[in-house]
């Protein structure tokens, strides 16, 4: 699949009013066009495009997924293979709201050029359901029992592994010691020292590495790229990004399996590192609960936030951290927070700016999530000239005391009430969202993008990302060293909820600033 500049300018062209780039306040402004058409010919911002890549020739790449929960059978559809009762209940919301076009959409995908060629889950139900439905009459999925007997088997050239958190960085190191490709869900890491260990593992390996941020390919992020190179917000102090669930999916609370027991679940290999305590059906499906086995909000979410404006920003790792929060919502024996704030600092970040001397740079981004609450709340740029609200869709508006719109403000052809630029890329494409968290993901940006007027997966197309690098090679663009910031902020900012101060980070040194008597990874997998 490759687009050109031409075919997604055709594809604006084609949507009615607010396909791709309008302006905003066209409807009821008393501007020309001429005048508006001005004021876009200044912003001279780029609607994105796809990435084209190499094809994906040649003989199929044979994939094991590792870990077939939830997220497995997502990145398995998006990989073009679906369970025999997602097919069935697809298709029977699509009968009953045309709406629904999912199965549509799944069916249209492009194929990938991949054999999945074997399974590794704890629970006996999730393996065979995939070696059920995946089994064709060329290709006979296996089951393996542990991580090291699908890598070692010789049988697979990469491995998706979407496992808890604390299995990320043993089985993707190893993978990559192996010279197995790798795609990793996020957070790339469970503990300061694996991050440190991992990355090292992937610069020396010459398998492919890459971390499941999705939203990279979500074509109003890479729209908001050229928005902040080109200035168009002149200095940015302020970012403000949000969680906002009020549901048991969105709270974690999912559902335990009728089959699940001591016999059908391999325990001992769900827990691992993690403290050795009886069998508990509570703790293996609704793990991201605890910290032995995931991270939190700060690592769950906050992870999302971070990595989608540092792909627009370039930001790096803090300077400094603070968190604060807790349990208020959901006392239902977890043990990392329902609430979370989150403060990131970036006193020397620069990106230019309209404004004299000394008011150019620094910039704190904030996070800010509640599970007990289901209130949307943008993610918010702000900027000395304008204000960016970024999702699936891209709005700026000027800001009343802009340096670099003055002349426009002052002549009202432009109004800090009217929106200057917007792209909407979705315009006029009805979506049936089917649950509360669905809806959150969607409005951030994770699930889907717009191309040419059609719905596309964001997973579907980082996939095909790392897959064509397998073949072709080329620069990655969720690869280890955006793992690596990535990781390393989460963790900061769950060193400093749990020992309720600020964590600085040695940017000369590249570690995280030592505490004496202190032990960071003690401090990460502790139940308080």
């Amino acid at each position: 699949m490759k687009w050109t500049r031409r075919d997604m300018l055709k594809g604006l062209v084609g949507l009615p009013i607010a396909g791709g780039i309008w302006w905003a306040g066209a409807a009821n402004s008393v501007l020309s066009s001429k005048e508006r058409s001005e004021i876009l010919e200044r912003l001279n911002i780029k609607p994105s495009y796809p990435t084209s890549l190499p094809s994906i020739d040649g003989p199929p790449i044979k994939v094991g997924i590792i870990g077939f929960g939830i997220r497995g059978e997502q990145l398995c559809r998006s990989l073009g293979f679906a369970t025999k009762e997602w097919l069935s209940d697809m298709k029977k919301a699509a009968d009953e709201n045309p709406q629904h076009t999912v199965l549509k959409e799944f069916l249209e995908q492009d194929k990938l050029n991949v054999k999945l060629v074997g399974v590794c889950d704890a629970f006996d139900k999730r393996a065979n359901k995939a070696i059920e439905s995946f089994t064709t009459a060329d290709n006979q999925v296996k089951r393996y029992r542990t991580y090291q007997e699908m890598i070692d088997s010789g049988n697979v050239d990469a491995v998706i592994i979407a496992t808890p958190d604390h299995w990320h960085a043993p089985m993707s190191i190893y993978a990559l010691n192996k010279g197995v490709h790798v795609y990793v869900e996020k957070p790339m890491t469970h503990t300061v020292e694996e991050t440190y260990r991992l990355k090292e593992a992937a610069e020396k390996s010459n398998a492919r590495f890459m971390v499941g941020h999705q939203h990279r390919q979500t074509l109003s992020f890479k729209t908001a790229q050229d928005v902040i190179e080109k200035g168009t917000l002149g200095h940015i102090s302020l970012i403000q990004t949000n969680t906002n669930r009020n549901d048991d999916n969105g709270a974690w609370n999912y559902h335990i399996e009728e089959e699940a027991n001591e016999q059908t679940i391999d325990w001992d290999m769900f827990l691992g590192t993690a403290p050795k305590i009886p069998f508990n059906k509570n703790h293996f499906f609704r793990w991201r609960k605890w910290w032995a086995y995931g991270s939190g909000l700060s690592g769950d979410l906050l992870t999302h936030d971070y990595d989608r404006l540092n792909c627009v920003m370039n930001m790096g790792i803090p300077d400094s951290v603070t968190a604060s929060g807790g349990v208020y919502t959901h006392n239902d024996g977890r043990n990392v927070p329902d609430v979370l704030q989150v403060n990131m600092e970036f006193p020397n970040y620069n990106i230019g700016a309209s404004q004299e001397k000394g008011k150019e740079k620094g910039m704190t981004f904030i996070y800010s999530a509640t599970l007990g609450n289901g209130f949307s709340r943008p993610t918010i740029l702000m900027g000395h000239d304008g204000t960016m609200e970024l999702g699936n869709n891209l709005t700026i508006w000027p800001d009343s005391r802009s340096t670099k719109y003055a002349d426009q403000l002052e002549s009202e052809r432009m109004k800090p009430s009217k929106p200057i630029y917007q792209y909407n890329p979705a315009a006029n494409i009805p979506d049936a969202i089917s649950s509360a968290t669905s809806q959150y993901f969607a409005d951030k940006g994770l699930m889907w993008t717009y191309i040419d007027g059609v719905r596309v997966d964001s997973t579907f197309l980082h996939l095909r990302e790392w897959l064509s690098s397998i073949k072709n090679g080329g620069k990655l663009s969720c690869g280890i060293q955006e793992g690596f910031e990535e990781a390393i902020s989460a963790h900061m900012a769950g060193l400093s909820y749990k020992l309720g101060r600020r964590i600085d980070w040695n940017a000369t040194e590249q570690i995280i600033e030592p505490i004496e008597g202190i032990n960071f990874d003690e401090v990460l997998l502790s139940s308080v």
